[in-house]
């Protein structure tokens, strides 16, 4: 085994048993378990990334890489050591890092400038510019405030040296909330799914799906959007579902009559759900339990999340089965799958029991994980077909440092971020600007958060572009007068819709690769098939029913069956087809109507508009009728 190679193994194994441990055992101080945490995630990157990826072409560079990692090694340990008790005696002048606050040592600044840029470096080579970019953008606008115009909203400025303390030294920037919330909830969850997956339970998911939906049209496609949905609940990463399980699906769409292009979009959409699933939600529900106020629990985060995902699959399955229909796709044969062994089965339904009944037993979410995958790994024991020994155990937590290390730079990479807002407080001035907007005209308000979102997650994960957008318009949505919840679940779909929307989607592009089409016509099927998750973040902000927030029931199940209403035609306008193939101005007069049924808000006109958007699509479903017979 390479040099290298065999590094980050030692160093993957040692971040997931660190992790374990003081996730459930803490012996540190908060400060110094991130550091440490940091320390290995971003050595980690640095190996994984090498400044050079043709390595073998030109070993030197190989030692570059290792003096990144080396240095992180240095600035990240000096943390540690100048925060934790047991290093007392290296502290300069016997006083630790957070006591001397604003009387901190020439060595301290240095060690954090350092720091700052390695966080940068490691983020640009995990997830790309655009993140270290931004970084940069809010500590240039921390030391040159004042010369900004009265719009940019200037201030006095800082000096570097308070600028560095702030977004490195202390608690308010690198070591934050997000590298908080990554450590503590993201990657447990993480590390709960490689071993899933080493169980042979993930792929229980897609052999399930085949043989549920072996008779039904356009069930290849319907395959992929359950198990995306199901394994991306699981990972919380549009890309990472898009690669995993689009391999499998795509190909089999592509072999029953889909475009590539469609086939990926497809694929793409689906995926990019799949963090909106219920019970894991990627990160985005750990980082609501942070920021939401007044604060909710766990569990009531979960419910909220659970109708809306459930509207979004009945919405892609849908649009799916009228495209394949239009198409005349057939692929039944294509499904033909062994029955897969049941022991799978078994440890994926004991997996999800054993976390769903801790949840509700009051468990705390990285308790409850960390007892789920001991489950996970006693059941997986008694059967040949799900036995991870020691070699598949190693595998796990590899595959686990491969998906989680680049949320450890981006999450680091944020806290720059949101460490110069603290400090500048430019978090209070953009709400005042945004503000009396949001006041006159609540929809135009909403349509400004769903831009600034789609433009934030360009390139982002959603979970980061959640923090950030929560971090600067907070207060915003605290001043809307809609539920915080709903507020916060609105910023949350539109990070992940993100992924799906050109020029820059992600999963799209990832989609792209695998099914060899073009990237914007990819793109373009991808947002065409994912548009109902463009529609219902609105429905249930200004319906917070949806939500199950309501005692009302009676309220709840009829925007419910509404809301279902809305998506049959917004399925036949998507797919262009209902009992036949649809004209243009057919597919524009559903859409509209699906709309309307969507986002009527409430008031004396809700009924009659609705009412009226149900009869004209009842009278373009009697025409489409008529145009079959």
């Amino acid at each position: 085994m390479p040099f290298n190679k065999l590094i980050f193994r030692v160093l993957a194994i040692l971040l997931s048993g660190f992790i374990l441990v003081e996730v459930n055992y803490a012996q540190l101080t908060p400060q110094s378990q991130l550091a440490i945490f940091a320390l290995l995630g971003l050595c980690l990157v640095f190996l994984k990334y090498p400044i050079y990826s043709r390595i073998k072409e030109n070993r030197s560079l190989l030692a570059v890489d290792f003096i990144f990692a080396g240095a992180v090694f240095f600035c990240f340990g000096y943390v540690l050591v100048q925060t934790e008790p047991m290093f007392q005696a290296y502290w300069l002048d016997g006083v630790s890092l957070g006591n001397r606050a604003g009387m901190e040592h020439g060595l301290d600044h240095f060690m954090g400038l350092v720091g700052l840029v390695l966080v940068l470096e490691a983020t640009r080579r995990a997830i790309g510019l655009t993140l270290p970019l931004l970084a940069l953008v809010f500590v240039l606008y921390a030391a040159y405030g004042y010369a900004m115009p009265d719009w940019l909203f200037p201030h006095r400025g800082y000096s570097w040296n308070r600028i560095v303390s702030q977004t490195f030294l202390h608690s308010q920037g690198v070591f934050g909330i997000a590298l908080k919330v990554m450590f503590t909830y993201v990657f447990l969850f993480v590390l709960f799914g490689t071993v899933l997956e080493q169980t042979g339970a993930t792929g229980y998911i897609l052999n399930t799906a085949r043989r549920l939906f072996r008779n039904s049209t356009g069930g290849s496609a319907k395959v992929a959007v359950i198990s995306s949905g199901m394994m991306g609940s699981l990972s919380g990463s549009a890309v990472a579902n898009t690669a995993t399980t689009g391999t499998f699906t795509i190909p089999m769409m592509r072999s029953a009559g889909f475009k590539p292009t469609v086939a990926g979009g497809i694929e793409a959409a689906a995926s990019s759900g799949g963090a909106l699933v219920p019970p894991i939600m990627g990160a985005g529900a750990y980082m609501m339990l942070e920021i939401v106020e007044p604060a909710v629990t766990y569990l009531e985060i979960v419910k909220a999340a659970l109708i809306p995902a459930i509207l979004y699959y009945v919405a892609i399955l849908l649009s799916v089965h009228f495209y394949a229909k239009r198409i005349g796709a057939a692929d039944q044969d294509e499904l033909v799958a062994e029955r897969p062994p049941r022991a799978q089965g078994l440890v994926f339904l004991v997996a999800f029991v054993v976390l769903i009944v801790l949840l509700f037993l009051g468990y705390t979410p990285f308790r409850a994980v960390s007892v789920a995958l001991v489950g996970v790994l006693v059941c997986s024991a008694f059967s040949v077909h799900t036995r991870v020994g020691l070699k598949s155990f190693i595998k796990a937590l590899e595959g686990a440092a491969h998906g989680g290390v680049s949320l450890i730079a981006a999450a680091s990479c944020v806290g720059i971020i949101i460490g110069v807002v603290t400090l500048t407080g430019i978090g209070a001035k953009l709400p005042s600007t945004l503000l009396p907007l949001a006041q006159n005209n609540l929809v135009l308000a909403l349509l400004l958060l769903m831009v600034s979102t789609i433009i934030l997650g360009m390139g982002l994960p959603s979970a980061v572009c959640y923090l950030l957008m929560a971090t600067l318009v907070g207060p915003v949505l605290d001043d809307l007068g809609i539920v915080p919840l709903a507020a916060h679940l609105f910023i949350f779909y539109f990070g992940m819709m993100s992924m799906v929307t050109p020029p820059v989607a992600l999963a799209a592009y990832t989609a792209a690769a695998i099914a060899k089409s073009g990237i914007m016509q990819t793109g373009v099927a991808a947002f065409r098939f994912a548009l109902v998750g463009f529609a219902l973040p609105y429905a249930f902000v200004l319906h917070p029913e949806l939500l199950l927030l309501s005692d009302d029931w009676l309220a709840t199940i009829g925007n419910i069956l509404m809301t279902l209403l809305g998506i049959l035609p917004l399925a036949a306008s998507v797919a262009g087809f209902g009992f036949a193939p649809l004209k243009m101005w057919q597919r524009a007069v559903l859409l509209v109507a699906a709309l309307v049924l969507f986002l009527t808000p409430s008031g004396s006109l809700r009924f009659v508009l609705q009412g009226t958007a149900l009869v004209v699509a009842g009278f373009v479903a009697i025409l489409d009728w008529r145009s079959r017979s």
